[in-house]
């Protein structure tokens, strides 16, 4: 079996294979195999399942492979893709870039360029690779998505260290722009305390339901010990969102999935003996549009029950 050399990316490299005299035939063979996967035109690399992780080195083969890389660096999902900002159903069929000056943006190929300008403060560079800055990603995915794809970003990003005012003000810069008044109502409701992409999406959806914004990531004293939750309403009701990766995130050392899956419904079990309702629901929930409906009996019971005022 070839080794095939890599960059400091660990990008495979047409120009570095045929100078080290392996042969294009090689690489097709290897990619037919599945031992590599072919990200664009003269660039590959190891075959794996992590699609985002695809995603993220198509776009550094694409943006390092580029003549006109000195007028344009990634943007948008890309940018994101990089900075490993988790978003809702990214843009995966080409990359985006960003013009640095200013100039109309085209579609070529894998490439995707948005019209500039950018200021020096908006770029940033990462292990070499030139993308906009956090907050300006934040804003170029969201005026490019719904309502869910925007809070989604703008979540991801405040937990990431963004500037909200600095987010807010270019927004501002951009009121004729399509896409923005979307933008500026996530923003407004945008939280760092959301800790997943099904989190956040779980709380677009009942903003847009109307029903009342939970509490986020609040710890209940119980006799099994701290039970953080996902959100909660009025310390009586619960909800949680599971997504797949949630209880690989909880084991602790020396445990397996199994344990903590136990743990956790133990936990659960503690927060009812309490009174408090518990709720789940799962990706599955989301996509099909069914989370208000699961919701909303149990809020307006509990708008019911609050004494008039």
């Amino acid at each position: 079996m070839t080794t095939f050399p890599t960059d400091r990316y660990g990008l495979v490299r047409r120009e570095t294979t045929l100078r080290l005299g392996i042969g294009d035939d090689v690489v097709r063979s290897a990619v037919k195999r599945g031992e590599l996967v072919r990200l664009a035109p003269g660039v590959c690399t190891t075959a794996t399942d992590d699609m985002d992780d695809l995603y993220r080195l198509r776009s550094v083969g694409v943006a390092t492979s580029a003549r006109d890389c000195d007028s344009s660096l990634l943007g948008h999902d890309s940018a994101a893709a990089v900075l490993r900002l988790s978003l809702l159903h990214p843009e995966r069929e080409r990359v985006h870039l960003t013009r640095v000056e200013p100039g109309a943006g085209f579609v070529r190929g894998l490439r995707a360029v948005h019209a500039g300008p950018l200021t020096a403060a908006e770029i940033v560079e990462i292990d070499g690779v030139r993308v906009t800055n956090l907050e300006r990603t934040a804003v170029d995915v969201a005026m490019a998505g719904h309502f869910a794809q925007a809070l989604v970003v703008f979540d991801r990003a405040l937990a990431a260290g963004a500037d909200a005012d600095t987010m807010a003000r270019l927004l501002e810069s951009r009121l004729r722009w399509r896409g923005v008044g979307i933008a500026r109502r996530a923003l407004s409701f945008a939280d760092s305390a959301a800790e997943s992409v099904g989190e956040s999406w779980s709380r677009a959806q009942m903003i847009e339901a109307g029903l009342p914004l939970p509490r986020l990531q609040h710890t209940f004293p119980t006799h099994e010990g701290p039970a953080r939750t996902d959100f909660d309403w009025d310390g009586v009701l619960v909800g949680e969102f599971d997504g797949l990766q949630k209880y690989g995130r909880l084991v602790r050392r020396g445990e397996t999935p199994r344990d903590a899956l136990i743990r956790e419904k133990r936990r659960e079990d503690a927060l009812r003996a309490q009174g408090i309702m518990v709720i789940r629901w799962t990706w599955g929930t989301l996509e099909r549009g069914e989370l208000a409906g699961l919701l909303r009996p149990w809020v307006d019971k509990l708008t019911a029950a609050e004494p008039a005022s």
